[in-house]
């Protein structure tokens, strides 16, 4: 009796935990723009193994009050601002998502503790059909862009006209 409920528990606790499998976090790296920033960024490619689109939903880390995700926005006029994307970013099956300066990216507000070269940030990510995943991020301020994809998936752009 024991032992059968104990395989039932197993085989409910397998089928309840998230695919973690589908998602994959390439070359995340972090920075400020020095000792006294109050704000920080987290950037990464986000690569989807799995036959089903999904969606980073949010993002949460002790290093500062408020951890969300952001994007780049023409204002107009050639003015680039930085929202908040509360929908979060759409990550295609068997595709990539890059979070990239300059574009879509982990912002992290009112920094409780400097970030410093070689330090590791935690940041856990909540996608929509993976759960969470938590990443531990290197702090990288000498790092130039972030790599991206040669193909171009995962950037953002907005509609040109001719």
């Amino acid at each position: 009796m024991f032992k059968t409920t104990l395989l039932a528990g197993l085989a409910a606790c397998a089928f309840a935990l998230p695919a973690f499998a589908d998602i994959n976090i390439i070359d995340p790296f972090a920075r400020s723009s020095g000792m006294m920033a109050r704000a920080g960024a987290a950037f990464f490619i986000i690569e989807n193994t799995g036959d089903e689109a999904d969606r980073l939903i949010d993002a949460t880390s002790d290093i500062s009050k408020i951890t969300e995700l952001h994007t780049h926005k023409d204002m107009g006029d050639g003015i680039m601002k930085m929202v908040h994307v509360p929908e979060g970013f759409e990550i295609p099956a068997h595709g990539t998502h890059a979070l990239a300066r300059g574009g879509d990216h982990v912002m992290f507000m009112g920094l409780l503790q400097p970030m410093n070269q070689g330090d590791t940030v935690t940041v856990t990510l909540t996608f929509e059909k993976a759960g969470d995943i938590t990443v531990e991020v290197p702090v990288d301020l000498e790092r130039g862009e972030a790599a991206m994809p040669m193909d171009g998936t995962g950037m953002q752009h907005g509609q040109m006209n001719n």
